[in-house]
């Protein structure tokens, strides 16, 4: 009974051996482990080039705000550009519903028109009192002639009528002065109710040509060629966060920003520098840029500007300081505007003749580095000496030689999964 049962715990022991061999044949041996599935890449000699990479986004050295116009109370936008509009100068961006002012210039337009007729109808009425004057006035001129004539005839008519003459002589010269005083005095007194009518006049014309030029105000228009750039709406939201772009039927008030017009020209990628990698760079340096939003395409920039002193950055906390580093793009792109998230690359080490193999097919193990070279259809683990190691790309000093083919995953690792 007892043999029986060591004879079976035997068999079960040598099968599970069995099983545990044929597993190890097909999975691991000797370091090695199955090539299917486990992508693999050549090693080969080029120049060992180490790259930086940076995250930042695009802003614009120039930029044109448009804003609503002062003065002129409650306003509401009836047209608006889309964000990413291409704009000429002069093109219409913003247009405020002018309602109200129109109906007030029509007022206004109204009193001038008044204020107008007023003054023709002064001058009417003063020419036509002009006139009676100097007709009066020309009257008693008659009169003072016919009198002095009257009077000439003293020394051939009595003494009586001699003096009646002479006293009718003098009442019509007391009168055609009279009649000259009246007719100055109606001069001055018609231009100067003409004054005061043409005060009013223009006071008219004064709001009449404001409330034209406030309607006016009311059409932003492109200061000059750019991309529309439509800012937060923050009273749709009461200042809270995540505040949409402003649209069409929103309110706002006098002096708010509605849009940007960045200068195309002046695009540039801006990102934080590390202290540890401010060293590393200088200006002129060759940047690739690659845009979030405009995935088909990198562009090609330098770098124009480090900053001299290091700026707190309150993004992250505790705030960090760092520098701050500017790319001017080559040649800009219409799709590109400030805000885009973006990604640049620097090359900031070179070394020509290397052997080269992609940095994650580089494995660390005991503290060595180690690489799976495939061996027909099996990888072996050979311990590399790594030389300079960047993102992509790391440098093998010995160990391996241009052609083998090295594994991309850990043949181990992978083994054990299945």
């Amino acid at each position: 009974m007892i043999r029986s049962f060591v004879r079976k715990r035997w068999l079960v022991g040598l099968l599970s051996v069995a099983i545990v061999a044929t597993i190890g044949f097909f999975a691991v041996r000797s370091g090695r482990a199955e090539v299917s599935s486990i992508p693999v890449a050549e090693v080969h000699r080029g120049e060992f080039v180490d790259y930086l990479e940076l995250r930042g986004e695009i802003k614009a050295l120039s930029t044109r705000t448009l804003i609503a116009p002062s003065g002129a109370g409650d306003l509401q936008i009836i047209k608006i550009a889309h964000t990413g509009t291409a704009v000429k100068k002069g093109d219409v961006v913003v247009q405020f519903d002018p309602t109200t002012l129109q109906r007030q210039l029509e007022q206004k337009r109204t009193d001038l028109a008044s204020a107008e007729a007023t003054i023709h109808q002064q001058q009417a009425q003063e020419h036509m009192t002009e006139e009676q004057n100097l007709t009066d006035s020309l009257n008693a001129k008659f009169n003072v002639e016919s009198a002095r004539l009257d009077a000439s005839k003293a020394e051939i008519l009595s003494a009586i009528d001699g003096e009646k003459n002479k006293l009718t002589l003098a009442d019509t010269q007391e009168k055609y002065r009279e009649s000259q005083v009246k007719l100055d005095s109606g001069k001055l007194g018609s231009s100067a109710d003409v004054a005061e009518k043409e005060k009013a006049r223009d006071k008219a014309l004064f709001d009449v040509r404001l409330t034209e030029h406030e309607i006016e105000l009311l059409t932003l228009r492109a200061p000059s060629d750019g991309v529309v750039n439509l800012l937060p709406n923050y009273r749709a939201v009461n200042w809270g966060p995540n505040a949409p772009d402003f649209r069409e039927g929103d309110h706002t008030w006098p002096g708010t920003a509605i849009a940007e017009l960045p200068d195309l020209s002046s695009i540039r990628f801006e990102a934080r520098l590390e202290e540890a990698d401010r060293g590393r760079l200088n200006e002129g340096q060759p940047v690739t840029v690659h845009v979030e939003a405009v995935p088909d395409t990198d562009f090609k920039a330098h770098v124009s500007e480090i900053s001299t002193l290091a700026k707190l950055d309150f993004s992250n906390w505790p705030p960090m300081k760092n520098f701050m580093l500017d790319a001017q793009i080559d040649k800009t792109d219409p799709r590109i505007r400030p805000g885009m998230k973006c990604t640049a690359r620097i090359a900031v080490n070179r070394i020509p003749d290397s052997i080269l193999v992609p940095s994650k097919a580089v494995f660390s193990r005991n503290g060595a580095s180690v690489v799976y070279v495939e061996d027909g259809r099996k990888f072996e683990a050979r311990t590399v000496r790594l030389g300079h190691r960047g993102s992509d790309t790391a440098q093998i000093l010995a160990g391996i030689e241009p052609g083998e083919h090295v594994a991309l995953k850990d043949p181990t690792e992978v083994a054990a999964a299945k």
